[in-house]
């Protein structure tokens, strides 16, 4: 796979990371925090494209909304009662491209941490695994695929899942 196709896949997995939610149903978030619990969290995000915050669901010891600040290392959830960071490392890559039909796909698996939080979320730690999972369509140029200029569908998907304890 080309260099930068890979890059920009990495740069998607952050931008995403995750990895990029469910649309908000309007349903009302329950608690956002339950005094001295340790137990499961799963967060889901999802983006549909190179340029959209990746919208994030929280659920299991808390249920909470919100968005995705990504980074190469560190992504930062700001959601409706508080945020908190998630430091991840990837620790597998599964990649896939088409060079026919443009059509990419990548699976990475790795670890987080979450620390740093705010709001309700103050003094939170946990960590847990990741899967990210990209399906993308890149654009073409002169017949052939090209990685100058954002992909022309993407689906990015984010899970998480593990321990958070909050105090």
């Amino acid at each position: 796979m080309d260099l930068r196709l890979n890059n920009r896949l990495l740069a998607a997995a952050g931008a995403v990371a995750a990895a990029v939610s469910l649309a908000v149903t309007g349903l009302t978030a329950a608690s956002a925090h339950t005094s001295g619990v340790s137990r499961t969290e799963h967060f889901q995000s999802l983006a549909a494209s190179a340029a959209a915050t990746p919208v994030v669901i929280a659920r299991g010891v808390f249920t909470d909304h919100g968005v995705s600040h990504p980074g190469p290392k560190v992504d930062t959830f700001v959601l409706q009662k508080g945020s908190f960071q998630l430091a991840h490392k990837v620790t597998c890559a599964i990649q896939h491209f088409n060079p026919k039909t443009c059509l990419g796909q990548a699976t990475l698996k790795g670890t987080y941490t979450i620390s740093h939080g705010t709001g309700k979320y103050t003094g939170i730690s946990g960590s847990g695994t990741l899967v990210f999972s990209t399906l993308f369509i890149e654009a073409r140029a002169s017949g052939k695929c090209t990685t100058t200029t954002p992909p022309v569908a993407l689906q990015v998907i984010l899970k998480e899942s593990g321990s958070v304890s909050l105090p």
